[in-house]
């Protein structure tokens, strides 16, 4: 018996934009940029029509310390985290005290207590409860959350585990780089928070979804400056390269292929892909590269048109759209949650329906 996915619930900061106007900020922003009116239509290339911000769009045209928007992302993380968890538990129909273990994602922002410690008591989770603050792995912290939860529900039968995805990526805008990597960043990135509960229970609510088979990660050897951030005063400074669709079709594409072979699956295995929309070049590269039907990237897409890239719990997202909003998958469908973030890695979890 494998954990099964019984709840995901979802979170966003207040402020929802639309992308013409960031353009029109970046705009303003990116003046001294040479050849911007070239480079500022990627906004219109992204797949993406709104988002949400932790902040009003004005904001980002101030300057900001780092310890500023630090603040403000625990501040803001935190309460997204509650929100997303509560929304969880209740769709598991599980109450806090059941839960045995929490795992928390997240590479926007630094907290020592970690997040989750902050948040298993706003909850009112078991103070014995064990904790597992992963931090760094960006837009793959998604699906190696998800992971390392099912690993702690398998360990542990009798509880539940609460994983929870947070990043406010728009915080780490860095007012003043000129760089076209900001740029790209700025045309993207998003805040959102993502909750997921597991548990062992064969008595499972019909909203269940699927169950976690196990993970896989592989990791691009010397692949440093694809993704990641440069830490400089004013804060985390967005390192994002244009090869990344590149990678998908070629030596990437491999890794994954071979992280499925481990579960002894192929890509024409899968009857469903819960794909991290990274952006519409990265879709239209998965599609080429292995194969992904147009039916998996349906969830893809509307997640990344009405939310953007948020980073590690965009996947969730996509799941969530699966599991909820779409026509489910055939009992015992094999699919595969799968997201690339800095390393520069690919992370997946085999999923069976």
């Amino acid at each position: 018996m494998k954990p099964r996915v019984l709840g995901v619930g979802l979170a966003n900061p207040l402020h929802r934009v639309a992308q013409p106007e960031v353009r029109n900020l970046v705009r303003s922003l990116f003046e001294g940029l040479p050849g911007l009116e070239r480079l500022i239509t990627v906004f219109e290339n992204t797949g993406i029509e709104s988002r949400y911000l932790s902040a009003p769009l004005a904001w980002f045209g101030e300057p900001h310390s780092f310890a500023e928007k630090n603040q403000l992302w625990f501040e803001t993380a935190l309460d997204l985290c509650e929100k997303a968890s509560l929304e969880a538990l209740e769709l598991a129909h599980i109450a806090p005290n059941q839960v045995g273990a929490v795992v928390l994602v997240t590479t926007t922002g630094i907290a020592t207590p970690s997040l989750e410690a902050h948040l298993a008591q706003r909850l009112g989770l078991p103070l014995s409860a064990v904790r597992l603050p992963i931090w760094g792995l960006g837009c793959a912290g998604g699906a190696a959350g998800l992971a390392r939860a099912g690993e702690l529900a398998q360990s542990r039968p009798s509880q539940y585990v609460l994983m929870v995805a947070v990043e406010l990526c728009s915080l780490t805008f860095v007012r003043g780089d000129l760089s076209k990597s900001n740029l790209v960043a700025t045309s993207l990135f998003a805040d959102g928070a993502a909750a997921v509960v597991l548990g062992m229970d064969a008595r499972t609510p019909d909203s269940a979804g699927p169950s976690v088979l196990g993970g896989f990660s592989r990791l691009l050897p010397e692949s440093y400056e694809v993704m990641g951030w440069d830490v400089i005063p004013e804060g985390l400074q967005v390192r994002f390269a244009q090869s990344i669709p590149a990678l998908v079709e070629g030596e990437l594409g491999n890794l994954i292929r071979d992280g499925l072979a481990s579960y002894g699956l192929a890509a024409k295995d899968l009857d469903i892909w819960t794909l991290h929309p990274g952006g519409a070049k990265v879709l239209a590269a998965y599609k080429s590269g292995m194969g992904v039907d147009e039916k998996s990237l349906e969830a893809t897409h509307c997640v990344l048109k009405k939310f953007g890239n948020m980073s590690s719990p965009t996947v969730l997202f996509v799941l969530a759209r699966q599991m909820y909003q779409l026509e489910r998958p055939q009992p015992g469908s094999k699919g595969v949650l799968l997201a690339l973030g800095p390393g520069f890695a690919a992370e997946g979890v085999v999923l069976e329906w």
